[in-house]
């Protein structure tokens, strides 16, 4: 994605299921769960880059002694800086003692993150600011350990504001509306209100504490938490729209939002890690016990197809072969594009997420014309130290263009065209003030940019952190074309039927954004876009391909969740929030819609 957007958290937890002189006698350290842990967020380091947390609790702690520990981080490097500090403490630590079990049965402060659960979190802010309070897990502190959450996930939710008006009116004082203090309170409230155990280490009943609460969430959601007795829970959405895979065995169990992560930190064919089923919860008690219990009724899946386009990493065996799809997908149209000229086009791809479905097209075009030489290379790459403090806009828009480093010598100026593959075209600024100037600086003929996806047309409020119209380079094409085809007056008749709805409950709203984009084919879309994202100064001709929403189904077939593109929201409360949307951006409101 050549836009740089904000989008989807990592979460995982892990639960060692013996005691840990068996991870001593067996592995060497009592510090194996750590370990597993800090190589399942290296390895989902992708999912967020804005904080990293972590929490650990020990289940032989003595009264006076802690059973929990908490640390995190909002640094520039933040899971870095995180693992960085523990290790340190950790390794101080390890050098009091003769051996390692000894360690393992020293109290927590004396042997700092070592027990027999814990929970991780990248984040990618999508509610609140770089802040350490921002950042997951977040506590909720008791004597009573079974009382003692930490809750950490990969969410966003549609209806907080409704959430947090209800604990209110029930007499809950929250200092902060961020989605997970809310969250958080609102499971403690179902907790308070349950039979309470007799014993502070005794289980409450998870699975219907859970089914109480998630069902008041309206959104996508791969929620975790630890208890201070050492219960353990993660549970998805009823439509599947946040992805989760869990693993276990005799000696661990373990939740995250990758599949790759767990299979490299436990050395795991794709098989033998399973997808978290939509609406169920993987709950583990304080005697290791591992349970996969429904919570929520069952609807159709909706998952998030982002995730197989971009979001997720592509060393995932499914989503490998889905991207390569995706850019075979994307021939037919490019070759009608270049007029089916092998000879004088330079295939190439940017940024480097877009190296997958970038070969799933030379695959193709070498299939399409054997022995015929299809000519391709790397012609841009990102500078990632390029930095620019200049506030001047006319200065600070020439360095921009700067910002990717270009190979000179592969484009013939003048008889060449250049085509190149991107993951998916979103606000298109990157692609305006900067891609498009540097290949231009080439000297191609034509210069055809082609997009793994569709356009992007509505606001996400599930995933990526889209929350207006205003940030969609498709929704200035529409609304564009509306006005060049005398039509303007459609938008009035829109907004004014999702003012109306916004009066209304949730579920008896329509997205009333749908008869913008039916005014004009996919075909106009698409080109409105290019002319849109043309600079002035570009030399070359443009043309700009977007994937087909009915190939993009070919491609994925099991991840139907597509809202951004089609306007099909999976909850009710997506239609509130394009409603929402829609109406800020004729208001000329600069305010999230969720």
């Amino acid at each position: 994605m050549s836009d740089d957007l904000q989008h989807e958290c990592g979460v995982t937890c892990l639960r060692l299921r013996r005691n840990l002189n068996y991870y001593v006698r067996k592995y060497g350290s009592p510090y194996y769960g750590f370990q597993k842990l800090a190589l399942l967020l290296e390895k989902q380091h992708n999912r967020g880059q804005d904080g990293a947390g972590m929490a650990c609790v020990r289940i032989d702690a003595a009264p006076g002694e802690p059973f929990y520990q908490l640390r995190k981080s909002c640094g520039e490097l933040p899971l870095a800086e995180l693992l960085g500090e523990i290790g340190s403490s950790v390794t101080a630590a390890l050098d009091n003692f003769s051996d390692a079990a000894a360690a393992a049965a020293a109290p927590l402060r004396e042997l700092p993150f070592c027990g027999e659960l814990y929970l991780g979190h990248l984040r990618y802010g999508t509610f609140g600011r770089r802040t350490l309070d921002a950042c997951h897990p977040v506590v909720r502190e008791s004597s009573w350990r079974n009382h003692t959450l930490m809750l950490a996930g990969n969410f966003n939710l549609t209806n907080t504001a409704a959430i947090f008006a209800a604990l209110a009116e029930s007499g809950h004082h929250l200092q902060g509306i961020r989605d997970n203090e809310v969250m958080l309170a609102q499971l403690v409230h179902c907790l308070e209100k349950m039979a309470q155990p007799e014993h502070s280490t005794d289980s409450f009943d998870i699975a219907a504490m859970l089914r109480i609460a998630a069902a008041e969430w309206d959104g996508g959601f791969v929620v975790s938490g630890l208890f201070g007795n050492g219960d353990l829970f993660a549970i998805r959405d009823a439509a599947g729209i946040r992805p989760a895979y869990y693993y276990f065995d005799d000696e661990i169990a373990v939740v995250a939002s990758e599949r790759p992560a767990i299979q490299t930190a436990f050395d795991l064919p794709t098989a033998e890690v399973n997808e978290l089923p939509p609406g169920y919860a993987l709950i583990t008690t304080r005697d290791g016990a591992v349970t996969l219990q429904r919570c929520l009724p069952e609807r159709p899946p909706r998952r998030c197809v982002f995730e197989r386009i971009y979001f997720s990493r592509g060393n995932d065996a499914e989503i490998h072969r889905e991207r390569r799809a995706l850019g075979r997908a994307l021939v037919p149209a490019i070759l009608d594009a270049v007029g089916n000229d092998y000879e004088n086009t330079v295939f190439s791809y940017i940024p480097n997420t877009a190296l997958i479905s970038y070969h799933g097209v030379i695959e193709e075009l070498s299939e399409r014309a054997p022995g015929r030489r299809v000519r391709f290379g790397q012609i841009a790459v990102k500078d990632a130290k390029f930095r620019t403090f200049i506030t001047d806009p006319g200065q600070r828009r020439e360095l921009f263009a700067h910002v990717y480093d270009v190979t000179y010598g592969v484009i013939r100026p003048g008889s060449d065209n250049l085509v190149v593959i991107d993951d998916s075209i979103v606000r298109g600024n990157t692609m305006r003030n900067a891609i498009l100037p540097m290949l231009d600086r080439l000297g191609p003929k034509k210069i055809v940019v082609a997009s793994s996806a569709p356009p992007l047309c509505y606001p996400d409020c599930y995933g990526i952190d889209v929350a207006g119209f205003g940030e969609l380079i498709a929704f200035e094409a529409i609304i564009s074309l509306l006005r060049r085809k005398g039509r303007a007056s459609l938008l009035d008749e829109c907004v004014a039927l999702a003012r109306a709805d916004l009066s209304r409950p949730d579920f008896q709203m329509l997205n009333r954004a749908l008869p913008l984009y039916s005014a004009a084919s996919s075909d106009e879309l698409a080109d409105e876009i290019c002319r849109l994202l043309r600079p002035p100064e570009l030399k070359a001709e443009l043309k700009i391909i977007f994937q087909s929403r009915d190939a993009l189904r070919e491609c994925c077939p099991k991840h139907t969740g597509d809202w951004y593109f089609s306007g099909d929201y999976p909850t009710p409360g997506g239609n509130r929030v394009v409603n929402r949307a829609l109406v800020n951006y004729y208001d000329q409101i600069n305010e999230r819609a969720y």
